[in-house]
């Protein structure tokens, strides 16, 4: 908590270290874009449990989450499957 000292020159008051210093720049910018950021990661971490729908997503496309993540498990699971197959099958040989 600063206190503003000359406005006109940009001078605050530190009153729990006790000095007069020029004030910094704004982080307001900076919040806002760690405030996008968390909404990402909050959208990110929500694709997991498939419930809901993305932020950019359009309207009436509730079942997208769903939808993808059963074709990004089976595609997965398809290949993790063919990969142990093939390490089993050259085991063998």
């Amino acid at each position: 908590m600063n206190i503003e000292v000359l406005p006109e020159y940009g001078l605050v008051a530190d009153p729990l270290i006790g000095i007069v210093t020029s004030a910094g720049e704004s982080l307001a910018p900076v919040i806002d874009k760690v405030a996008d950021l968390e909404a990402i990661a909050d959208d990110v971490v929500n694709m997991l449990s498939g419930k809901g729908n993305f932020l950019a997503s359009f309207p009436n496309r509730d079942f997208a989450l769903p939808t993808a993540g059963g074709a990004t498990a089976y595609w997965y699971g398809l290949a993790v499957g063919l990969f142990i197959a093939g390490v089993y099958a050259f085991h063998l040989i």
